[in-house]
């Protein structure tokens, strides 16, 4: 599964290995869409529905936090690497890397899926293709009913939404927000940045395992909202420029929520709908990322004008910490299923996938 998703990302990183002229600039930029399509949501949802197989359910939370810590540690090496290494070797690295990825997996990784034995060898193309769109309309569809009969998949969507909308409206702005403030510089952002990047790669790999036994899931999602919403709050209220260094050390806690995320979600759903809800989270906080930038960007321009209603330069920030305690009320009264809904235990019993192409 994972090998084919890693292999889309290869060919864009080669044309701009090849060459850096405008002509591949743009090539690369097209190649690099379809490969965000097919591959950018897919590859998280594929570990998380591997990791749930492999995983027993008690360790899936801290599993999840070490996926998440690790990549929260690659994207801080990458960004060293490539200010390390010349321009010329950037992409030729880059490529090495990305094929050592499926190449490994492909040795090393054991399947999880029992393959049912495939049928209709002397079928049409036309005939197979069009198979294959039923069987994953009836998979897809098999799998909304049974997440609209779950209220913990149902709340789970509600507060992803609600956060990511804060936070990512928050994100969004920040940086404009400070600057146009405290006149913070590219090296203060820089600063912000590595502190939050490291700490979070502590949190979820070292804390996140230790505090889970003891609060649980649902207490790891309230106490990062928490965190999520005084994050906010200090930002947009900030007296001073000591203040944003202050408020990274809460997102720092806050990125504790996503491997939470996953593990409720994960406990929820049975082992085949693992992807397919792991996805559709995905696509919850996709959309919240989306739309929060529309009302954030022109509402924080407004706010540091001099045409402001009143005096509070930092009001937008404000406003998205209130998704945030939205977000911490449904968390507080959310009630957790452990265990996967009749429906979907007997539509998935077998934990068996037919080929796609037959």
């Amino acid at each position: 599964m994972f090998s084919g998703h890693l292999s889309q990302r290869l060919p864009t990183n080669a044309v701009l290995a090849w060459s850096d002229s405008k002509q591949y600039f743009y090539v690369y930029y097209v190649l690099r869409m379809i490969s965000q399509i097919i591959s950018q949501g897919s590859l998280s949802c594929i570990s998380l529905a591997y990791v749930a197989d492999v995983v027993e359910d008690s360790m899936r939370a801290a599993a999840f936090g070490w996926i998440t810590g690790l990549f929260a540690l690659s994207n801080f090496l990458g960004n060293l690497l490539s200010r390390v290494l010349p321009d010329d070797y950037i992409f030729k690295v880059s490529i090495l890397l990305l094929t050592f990825c499926p190449v490994y997996l492909k040795l090393f990784l054991v399947e999880t899926i029992r393959t049912a034995p495939r049928q209709e060898q002397h079928s049409s193309w036309l005939a197979t293709i069009n198979n294959v769109f039923k069987k994953q309309y009836k998979s897809v569809k098999n799998g909304l009913a049974v997440g609209a009969n779950s209220g913990t998949l149902k709340h789970i969507a509600l507060i992803t939404f609600l956060s990511k909308l804060g936070m990512s409206g928050i994100s969004s702005v920040l940086l404009y927000y400070l600057k146009s403030v405290f006149d913070f510089n590219k090296n203060q952002f820089s600063e912000i940045l590595m502190l939050v990047g490291i700490g979070s790669i502590f949190s979820q790999i070292l804390v996140l395992p230790l505090i889970n036994p003891l609060v649980g899931e649902k207490g790891i999602l309230c106490i990062s909202l928490l965190a999520s919403t005084a994050y906010g709050l200090f930002n947009g209220l900030a007296w001073a420029p000591w203040v944003p260094y202050m408020s990274a050390s809460f997102e720092v806690v806050y990125v504790l929520m996503e491997p939470a995320i996953y593990a409720i979600v994960s406990k929820a759903t049975s082992s085949t709908n693992q992807g397919k809800f792991q996805g559709f989270i995905a696509a919850v906080r996709s959309s919240a990322t989306l739309l929060s930038p529309l009302v954030m960007s022109p509402l924080t321009s407004l706010f540091l004008s001099s045409k402001a209603p009143f005096d509070c330069k930092g009001f937008s920030l404000v406003c998205a910490s209130l998704f945030m305690v939205f977000a911490l009320f449904f968390s507080w009264r959310l009630k957790l299923d452990n265990e996967p809904s009749a429906s979907d235990s007997e539509d998935n019993s077998d934990n068996v996938e037919a080929p796609l192409v037959s």
